[in-house]
């Protein structure tokens, strides 16, 4: 695993950073990892929640899509 040095951090976000690790029954460092864990997430859960979002959306009948693309010809004359 690598190793990751930031410096020049502003004292009063280092102390932001310690307090949310706290509440969160945290090292400081374990926060960073799962803030950029969440911030940057894999591909893989990236796919996996496109994936949930996409079950949930109301199939569109072919007509109202037949009908969107005709609109979009008409606009584009």
């Amino acid at each position: 695993m690598a190793n990751l040095t930031v410096r020049n951090v502003p004292d009063d976000l280092v102390e932001r950073l310690k307090q949310r690790a706290r509440n969160n029954g945290h090292s400081m460092e374990q926060e960073l990892r799962e803030m950029l864990a969440k911030q940057y997430p894999s591909r893989a859960e990236v796919l996996d929640r496109v994936r949930e979002r996409w079950d949930r959306i109301p199939p569109v009948p072919a007509e109202e899509i037949d009908a969107w693309i005709r609109e979009g010809r008409d606009r584009s004359i």
